[in-house]
């Protein structure tokens, strides 16, 4: 009998242990990769970055019908579930301002400010919940990889699409277009401060999953320049995002982030509030030891809230 996360978001298809024989059923190219682990239950070498490729594969075609995915080598092999719940938390503050009801369908525009190569949260976003999405992103080859993942599967293609942000200093500017309107943004911004940084924090994560000393560090997540670290780290990153989702204030009704760290938070609420929003919301996420959470302003008044929720295009 499987037993569920309870930790992850009640509406999460990984709540239970992987289920082995259905993901090689969906994804046979896993079974070279499964073994029977010291306390007799199957398993992957989550240090072995094709393992844990292959891995993602498998969870995409299971759960979400995505018969062709795949990312650079050295680019960023996020794990699903965390990513779903990001998606599903987000669902539930659309839903708080539409009478509790999750919208749904392509009428729901989300923009995804660094989409990554990988393309997880809008693959997840679009097969769920029918969302529309556009993803940015400033480095070249994961804007032309994800747009790829949309193009091999055809029922991401009409809702898919993607731009290349020219400018690293700029978050909104330059990719949101004038007059466009967006329900939501998400974003899972840069956490490291520096490329170094960002190294030790890679190798910490690696003899984490048991690689002994002395071995080559592997990544098993991989993970570019833009992808792990930007200057000042995560919290300059969000404080610019806000400063820049102040003046497109009226195009989306919410802005979102998540926030790697608790102490992180003061600086984001103080830069929200100086860029004047008139709501803010904190979701707290768990999975497993983990705890994160993200961060959602609105500069919509109650009135203006309301004129949004009345034009949502949404299929019950």
């Amino acid at each position: 009998m499987s037993v569920e996360k309870q930790e992850l978001h009640p509406r999460n298809l990984h709540r239970s242990r992987y289920d082995f024989p259905k993901l090689i059923e969906s994804c046979p190219q896993l079974e070279q990769f499964v073994f029977i682990n010291p306390y007799g239950d199957q398993s992957v070498d989550f240090s072995n970055p094709a393992a844990v490729k292959t891995l993602n594969l498998a969870l995409l075609t299971h759960f979400y019908g995505i018969s062709s995915w795949d990312i650079p080598e050295n680019y960023l092999c996020p794990p699903i579930p965390g990513r779903a719940d990001y998606i599903h938390y987000v669902a539930d503050l659309l839903a708080s301002v539409n009478k509790d009801v999750i919208p749904k369908g392509n009428g729901i525009k989300v923009l995804d400010i660094g989409v990554g190569a990988n393309c997880i949260y809008p693959i997840i976003g679009h097969q769920v919940y029918g969302w529309q999405f556009v993803g940015t992103d400033v480095d070249k080859r994961a804007v032309s990889a994800a747009t790829n993942i949309a193009a091999m599967n055809p029922s991401l293609q009409k809702d898919l699409t993607f731009r290349l942000q020219h400018n690293p200093a700029n978050i909104f500017i330059g990719v949101v277009k004038p007059g466009e309107k967006f329900d939501v943004t998400v974003c899972n911004p840069p956490f490291h401060s520096s490329a170094e940084e960002a190294s030790r924090g890679s190798q910490r994560k690696v003899r984490n999953l048991g690689k002994q000393k002395g071995k080559e560090i592997v990544l098993n997540f991989g993970g570019q320049n833009s992808e792990l670290w930007c200057r000042g780290g995560e919290v300059e990153f969000i404080k610019n995002m806000v400063r820049e989702s102040a003046a497109i204030g009226s195009q989306s009704c919410w802005f979102t982030s998540l926030v790697s760290k608790s102490a992180h938070l003061p600086a984001v609420y103080a830069a929200i509030d100086r860029a004047g929003a008139a709501v803010v919301r904190t979701c707290d996420m768990f999975q497993g030891q983990k705890q994160s959470r993200f961060v959602a302003w609105s500069f919509l008044s109650a009135i203006e809230m309301e004129d949004w929720r009345k034009n949502l295009n949404f299929k019950p």
